[in-house]
C-alpha cells in the first residue's frame, strides 16, 4: 500500500489528480495538504473521497516546515502542485507568489531531502510559462528560460530550485512541464472556463489583444495519465528528468473561444476583445519527442472533444462556479498607468 501526497489537492489539476489516483489504484492512501486559498475547494474531492479511510486532507501552508515533515516522513509519492498559477493576478500581487511558489518549493524539497531514503519519487509540476515566448518550435525541454510575467519567474524559480536539490542532494526527483491546462473544475480565472461561463450567461466571451497568441491546450485527464506513468516508472528512466507535457499543437486564444461558440451553438462573431495584458505570451507549442520517448505517453484527447467535455460540465454544474463569478476579472494597471479589468 504507497501513500501519496499530494499537495495542492483541493485545486484543480490536484483534484482530478486526486481522483484519478483513488479509484485506479483501490489499495493506496492520499493525503492533501491544502490552504484552501480562493483556487482551492474542499467540494472539487467527491465525498465518497473525502468519507474514506484511504484518504487525508490536512489544512495547511507548504511553508510549514512542521507539517510538511509529518506528511512527507511516511509518504510513498509526493508530488507538489501546491501553486499560485494566475499570470494576470500575479501582476498585481507579484509578492505571494514568490512567497508559495519558490519559498514554497524549497520547504518541499527540504522535507523530500530530509525524507530522502522514504520518498520513491518527487514529483515538481513545474509550467510552461517559465519558457516565455517561443524562440524555435516545437519547444524542447532544453528551451531557453525567459518567463515572461511574475508568476512565471516564480515558477521558473521553483524549477531551478529542484533542479539544485538533484544536482546537489540527489533528491528522486522529477520535472513535469505541463502545457496549458483545461477541463472541469478549473477557476473561471482561466480562460476556457472564463469563456464558456460568460458565454452561458448571455455574456460575450473577452477576447485579450486581438486574439492571436497561441497555446498548446491539454486536457487535464491527460496530464493525469503522464503523472501517474512518471509515479510507477523505473528510476534510471526518469529520475533527474525534466518532462514537457502537450500535444504538439498549437491553436490562437481566438480560435479557442470560436470553438467554444461553436459547441455552444453561438455565432462566431460573439466576442468583445480588451487590451493586452502585460506580459502576454505569443506563441507556446510543446515538443512531444521526450514525452514518448521516456513514457510513451502522448494526449489523447483532442481540443475539439476536450472542449466539448469542458462545456458539458460546466453547463450541467452552475452550483459549482456561481459563487466565483466574482473572481472571473482583477484589476491591474497598464506599462501607461490605465487600470483595466483583466
Amino acid at each position: 500500500m504507497y501513500t501519496c501526497l499530494i499537495t495542492g489537492g483541493a485545486g484543480f489539476i490536484g483534484s482530478t489528480l486526486v481522483n484519478y489516483l483513488f479509484n485506479k489504484y483501490p489499495e493506496y492512501r492520499i493525503i492533501v495538504l491544502d490552504l484552501l486559498t480562493y483556487a482551492g475547494n474542499q467540494a472539487n474531492i467527491p465525498e465518497e473521497i473525502k468519507n474514506s479511510d484511504r484518504f487525508e486532507f490536512w489544512y495547511g501552508d507548504i511553508n510549514n516546515a512542521e507539517i510538511l515533515s509529518e506528511l512527507i516522513s511516511r509518504s510513498d509519492f509526493v508530488i507538489h502542485l501546491a501553486a499560485e498559477s494566475h499570470v494576470a493576478r500575479s501582476i498585481f500581487q507579484n509578492r505571494v507568489f514568490f512567497q508559495t511558489d519558490v519559498m514554497g518549493t524549497q520547504a518541499v524539497a527540504n522535507a523530500v531531502l530530509k525524507y530522502k531514503n522514504r520518498v520513491r519519487r518527487f514529483i515538481h509540476i513545474s509550467t510552461s510559462e517559465v519558457y516565455g515566448s517561443g524562440i524555435v518550435f516545437p519547444m524542447t525541454e532544453d528551451h531557453p528560460l525567459n518567463p515572461c510575467s511574475p508568476y512565471a519567474s516564480a515558477k521558473a524559480g521553483a524549477d531551478r530550485l529542484v533542479y539544485s536539490y538533484i544536482q546537489t542532494y540527489d533528491i528522486p526527483a522529477v520535472i513535469m512541464r505541463p502545457f496549458n491546462q483545461y477541463g472541469p473544475q478549473q477557476h473561471l480565472e482561466k480562460a476556457i472556463p472564463r469563456f464558456i461561463t460568460s458565454v452561458v450567461m448571455g455574456e460575450k466571451p473577452l477576447i485579450h489583444g486581438y486574439g492571436g497568441a497561441t497555446r498548446d491546450w491539454v486536457y487535464v485527464k491527460d496530464t493525469c495519465r503522464a503523472i501517474d506513468i512518471v509515479m510507477h516508472e523505473e528510476d534510471h528512466k526518469v529520475n533527474g528528468k525534466t518532462i514537457n507535457l502537450g500535444t504538439g499543437v498549437e491553436t490562437s486564444i481566438l480560435n479557442v473561444a470560436r470553438t467554444i461558440l461553436k459547441c455552444m451553438d453561438k455565432p462566431l462573431g460573439f466576442l468583445d476583445h480588451i487590451e493586452d495584458r502585460p506580459g502576454q505570451v505569443e506563441r507556446h507549442c510543446s515538443s512531444t519527442d521526450k514525452a514518448w520517448e521516456l513514457l510513451g505517453w502522448n494526449a489523447t484527447t483532442t481540443l475539439e472533444e476536450g472542449i466539448k467535455k469542458t462545456v458539458d460540465w460546466y453547463c450541467s454544474n452552475s452550483y459549482w462556479w456561481e459563487p466565483l463569478v466574482w473572481m472571473r476579472k482583477v484589476k491591474i494597471t497598464l506599462p501607461n498607468g490605465r487600470k483595466i479589468d483583466h
